[in-house]
């Protein structure tokens, strides 16, 4: 699925600004067709942002349902005659959509684009409608799961079992664009490397007959590679490698003509790189490379998850000034203009699902106690959240496919991962995988459940990734104990696994301001010494390649009493606001450079 885009062929309007909104707690209005007319009893609502925070309103804030909005668009008269899309970059959980009094559109999934080809319901020359009904009921066949509880007074409420509010909404911009009757549908694009010479594949899917011209430009403009043909090769010497810190793009274009000349183009930026795991090494363009980072939520006061190109430039610059050179994009794909922006900055990726959820044994990132319970079986997480999770994958592959920043995909954040069920899971979801996207390697975030000879699905996946918390949840306030069991730990991963470990969650809750002269949970001072722990583990294991402290910045997460406003392990404050440890770490990652 192609992004919009304006060009000599294709133009696209944004939907973006004030919609009409309605709650629809009891579901009445897909039985009384509230998508015919004007929204009725409606407020004003910003798109793209999450509704629940906007008004102080607790009805609003935990709503669980379905959501109405709507608005009107006029289309111009010079559209008759183009294929016409409407597009929703993401609509959290699931939507329906329709175009005046027809439906157009269902989807399952928040996160990924959907769109719908709405030529024949759109009028040109006049004001159209557009309607959408989100729903943010999260279930056992759903990527992330939960469950809805009835209230005795009657209220639904959403239980959910990851560590983070239940945002809902449209997060993201909403488009409508056009292309011609025979047009590009999809790109699929590969890189490597040969000496000093690029190698681009290429190949055009297109939904007519015409002939394809391929054009491959530096940065300045100027063309360095062509070839006709719907797919081939292009050949670039000397070229210049995309790498971490060095977000160098080359411009695909792809034009399709027939007798009467051009009849489409599109234009893709192209990073050219390679990425391997060898051994215990992770290699970008044949060199190792080692994660410094954060994982990342989308998330701030009043927008909630609402895409905001402001706190986005914002975030980029407070990851250069602390010397971070990668990302997770926790726990769900981030929208697609930050891998933008970290493409054209080398900022490095790793891309991962909704997936997270997947394990009765934690609850809003806490460990339970006591016996445990089965994870996957037909009444937890089954067949159908199988069959989700894997169009979840494949909606993520071929959205971010195209991003040279995005070097590993993650397709879980914390599952059960110890009993058999497991592997009977995950085994297919790999494959899958692999098979969508050879480039690149996948991997999986491991919660400590188990130690590392019982996991049954590390070998499935290339690399290790590791949430630990010794110090926190586990020995919390005893850091001389953490970094034994910590390192103690990591040894028999890198002795049992020959694969690459990066630590992809680490860290302390942390209450802004909180000062302590003996270190103590929750202080700035326990934060600071906590990471210098960790650190310290890493720097004498080989086999460590990464380090992503949990988290950039406070998010808002469930009321509860492990949670102080929010998950405060952030480095940063929810308004962007440096803890002492951000210093700090700002001293190790950017050790050695100029200041």
């Amino acid at each position: 699925m192609l992004r919009p885009q304006d060009g000599p062929t294709r133009e696209r309007r944004s939907l973006t600004g004030l919609w009409r909104f309605r709650l629809d707690a009891e579901g009445a209005g897909r039985g009384e067709g509230w998508w015919r007319s004007p929204l009725a009893d409606a407020m004003d609502v910003p798109v793209p942002a999450s509704y629940n925070d906007i008004y102080p309103d607790g009805t609003i804030r935990d709503h669980v349902g379905d959501a109405w909005y709507q608005t009107t668009v006029w289309v111009p008269g010079r559209w008759t005659g183009q294929r016409t899309v409407l597009r929703f970059d993401a609509a959290t959980h699931r939507a329906t959509v329709w175009v005046n009094d027809t439906e157009v559109a269902q989807h399952e999934g928040g996160y990924t684009p959907f769109e719908a080809d709405v030529t024949g319901q759109l009028r040109p020359g006049g004001e159209n409608r557009v309607t959408v009904v989100v729903n943010n009921e999260l279930s056992w066949a759903t990527i992330p799961p939960g469950i809805v509880e009835e209230r005795p007074d009657g209220r639904s409420v959403q239980r959910y079992f990851h560590d983070f509010f239940n945002y809902a909404g449209l997060h993201r911009p909403v488009w409508l664009y056009t292309t011609p009757p025979t047009y590009i549908a999809d790109l699929t694009l590969d890189t490597t490397l040969d000496g000093t010479t690029g190698l681009v594949g290429y190949r055009v899917d297109s939904s007519g007959d015409a002939e394809v011209h391929v054009v491959l430009r530096d940065a300045s403009g100027r063309e360095v590679a062509a070839s006709d043909g719907a797919g081939g090769t292009l050949r670039v010497p000397g070229v210049h490698a995309w790498g971490p810190g060095d977000g160098y793009l080359y411009e695909l274009e792809a034009r399709l003509f027939d007798a009467t000349g051009l009849v489409d183009s599109y234009r893709q930026p192209v990073g050219v790189r390679t990425v391997e795991v060898r051994g215990q090494q992770f290699l970008i363009n044949g060199k190792p490379f080692y994660f410094k980072g954060f994982g990342k939520h989308e998330d701030a006061a009043v927008r909630g998850k609402g895409h905001d190109d402001v706190l986005m430039v914002h975030d980029f610059a407070l990851l250069d000034w602390i010397g971070a050179n990668s990302i997770r994009t926790a726990h769900y794909p981030h929208a697609e203009e930050v891998l933008d922006h970290a493409d054209r900055h080398g900022i490095v990726v790793i891309g991962e699902t909704p997936a997270v959820g997947l394990n009765r044994n934690i609850g809003g990132g806490v460990f339970g106690s006591g016996k445990r319970v089965s994870t996957f079986a037909p009444n937890a997480v089954g067949d159908d959240a199988q069959r989700a999770h894997q169009q979840a994958i494949q909606e993520l592959i071929a959205r971010d496919k195209f991003h040279p920043s995005v070097v590993l995909w993650c397709l879980a954040n914390e599952p059960d991962n110890i009993q058999p069920e497991a592997r009977d899971y995950f085994a297919p979801l790999a494959a899958h995988a692999r098979t969508l996207d050879p480039s690149r390697p996948i991997a999986y975030a491991n919660a400590l459940m188990a130690a590392p000879d019982e996991c049954v699905v590390t070998d499935l996946f290339d690399v290790v990734l590791l949430n630990r918390y010794y110090g926190w949840y586990f020995g919390p306030g005893d850091l001389e104990s953490a970094e034994i069991e910590l390192e103690a730990e990591l040894r028999q991963w890198a002795k049992l696994h020959d694969k690459p470990i990066i630590m992809t969650e680490y860290g302390a809750d942390t209450y802004p301001g909180l000062r302590n002269l003996v270190p103590s949970p929750w202080s700035e001072e326990y934060q600071t010494e906590l990471l210098d722990v960790y650190h310290r583990v890493f720097d004498r294991i080989d086999a460590v390649v990464g380090e992503q402290v949990w988290s950039f910045a406070d998010f808002a997460t469930m009321p509860g009493v492990f949670r102080v406003d929010g998950n405060r392990k952030g480095i940063f404050t929810r308004d962007r606001r440096p803890k002492t440890a951000a210093f700090h770490l700002r001293a190790r990652w950017r050790e050695g450079e100029a200041t």
